[in-house]
C-alpha cells in the first residue's frame, strides 16, 4: 500500500511538472535561444535591408550584438553565394532621395 501511494505521487509531480511547458513557463535556456534566433533574425534583416552593421547596432540596441552580428554574417555569406540583391528600404531610399531631389530642384532654379 505505501509503495503504490509514492508511486502514485510521483507520477502526480511528474505530470505536474511536464505540464510547465503546456502552460507556457520558459526555462532560462529557453529564453536565452529565443534571444539568439531573434538577434540572428534582425541582424539577417538587417543585411538582406543593405543596413551596416553599425546601423543595425544603433537601432537595435536591446538585441544582443554577438547574436545579431552572427545573423548579418550568415546572411552576407548566403547573399555573396547565391547573388542575392539587398532590399534597402523604402524609408531609407526615400530619405535618401529627397535631399537628393531638393539639390537637384535648387540646382535647376539657380539656372533659370
Amino acid at each position: 500500500m505505501r509503495r503504490t501511494a509514492l508511486t502514485l505521487s510521483l507520477v502526480a509531480a511528474a505530470s505536474l511538472l511536464s505540464g510547465c511547458e503546456a502552460l507556457g513557463i520558459e526555462t532560462a535556456t529557453q529564453i536565452n535561444a529565443k534571444k539568439e534566433a531573434e538577434g540572428k533574425a534582425i541582424g539577417s534583416a538587417c543585411r538582406h535591408a543593405v543596413k551596416s552593421i553599425e546601423a543595425c547596432f544603433g537601432a537595435y540596441p536591446r538585441a544582443g550584438k554577438a547574436a545579431v552580428f552572427a545573423g548579418w554574417r550568415e546572411m552576407d555569406q548566403y547573399m555573396r553565394e547565391n547573388a542575392v540583391v539587398g532590399m534597402p528600404t523604402e524609408s531609407e531610399s526615400s530619405a535618401t532621395s529627397a535631399p537628393e531631389a531638393q539639390k537637384a530642384a535648387s540646382g535647376n532654379a539657380q539656372r533659370s
